[in-house]
């Protein structure tokens, strides 16, 4: 007899984490889905006496399934499992049903309350011969991808906590770009406003590069009306946000990247490069070190605002092997 369990993340490295994370206790007989439309397909065609979800998917996102689930009447008990952790969208998946919460990378002892609380004893089935799991194969760029995820969710929370906001949370973009490639992905990422611009640079253990913080002149206004600023404030006033912005988004997303990689990163100050100019003016103000360069990108927006922050992370060519090798026991089997 086992325990038929349901892992929902776009993610193979998140699939692979959580189904290895489950007590053998459980005798989990796992299904996995890739995102919320493949999941609600599993749900129709199986019983699951529990599901694990990430939130941030393509094609439908975990609170788009939790609010299906609703509408269809689906009552199989559901763990988000995220790293979007901030306030507001713990409030919201509890409000859409959700059992817990446990916010990425996963640790084993809260999972193992949480499987207290939402499994009766009576409902364990007895040990079982295991049959080999078909995990996910695991490539160079599902790492990275999931460690940005969960770095980027750091920021949305530092970002969400400062403004009492929620912020709406895409999923990461990660590349290996040549310089050309990564000025058509700046052009790509500013559209055709114009923008503000700040860099910041870091390092640790060997491991360095910039971040770039981009924020629309259509979204001044509305930030000015969260942090209480007079609308007609000079430019000094606009400078000042634009660093805090800066400082919080970099800062919380250097040290969520360095709690997985365990590296201790330090960021040097806010460099303006420029207020309301093209971001072609941007291109040329970033510095000319980088011939082929690893980035992680996303965009923030806030809820009810028109306030939309682009972060870029780049690093050098040098660090790429330093940190493949601080991220390498997420290859691994554990």
């Amino acid at each position: 007899m086992t325990y038929p369990v349901l892992i929902c993340d776009d993610s193979a490295l998140a699939r692979k984490q959580m189904a290895r994370s489950l007590p053998d206790s459980l005798s989990a007989d796992i299904t996995f889905a890739v995102h919320g439309v493949d999941a609600l397909e599993q749900l129709e065609q199986n019983d699951f006496k529990l599901m694990f979800l990430d939130l941030t998917m393509p094609e439908l996102d975990g609170f788009g399934t939790l609010e299906e689930m609703q509408a269809r009447g689906e009552h199989t008990p559901v763990v988000v499992v995220s790293g979007d952790i901030q306030p507001k969208a713990k409030e919201r998946v509890m409000n859409l049903g959700a059992k817990a919460f446990i916010q990425k990378p996963i640790d084993k002892k809260i999972l193992k309350d949480v499987l207290k609380e939402l499994v009766e004893p009576a409902n364990i089935p007895q040990p079982v011969v295991s049959t080999p799991l078909n995990l996910p194969a695991l490539r160079r760029l599902d790492i990275y991808k999931e460690v940005a995820n969960v770095a980027i969710g750091r920021a949305a929370d530092a970002l969400a906590r400062h403004f009492d906001v929620f912020v709406h949370l895409p999923l990461p973009n990660v590349n290996i770009f040549e310089v050309s490639e990564l000025h058509m992905a700046l052009r790509d990422l500013a559209e055709n406003d114009q923008v503000s611009g700040v860099c910041q640079g870091f390092s640790g253990e060997g491991i360095a590069g910039e971040a770039l913080v981009l924020l629309s002149d259509s979204s001044v206004t509305d930030l000015k009306r969260l942090m209480k600023v007079p609308a007609d404030s000079e430019e000094l006033e606009e400078l000042e946000l634009l660093m805090d912005v800066s400082n919080i988004l970099v800062g919380s997303f250097l040290n969520g990247l360095g709690e997985q990689a365990e590296v201790r990163f330090f960021q040097s100050s806010p460099v303006l490069l420029g207020q309301h100019i093209s971001i072609d003016s941007v291109i040329n103000s970033t510095t000319g070190s980088f011939k082929k360069t690893m980035t992680f990108e996303v965009s923030y927006s806030i809820d009810k605002t028109s306030i939309r922050c682009d972060l870029l992370f780049m690093f050098v060519d040098e660090s790429l092997p330093l940190l493949n090798h601080k991220l390498e026991y997420l290859m691994e089997d554990f």
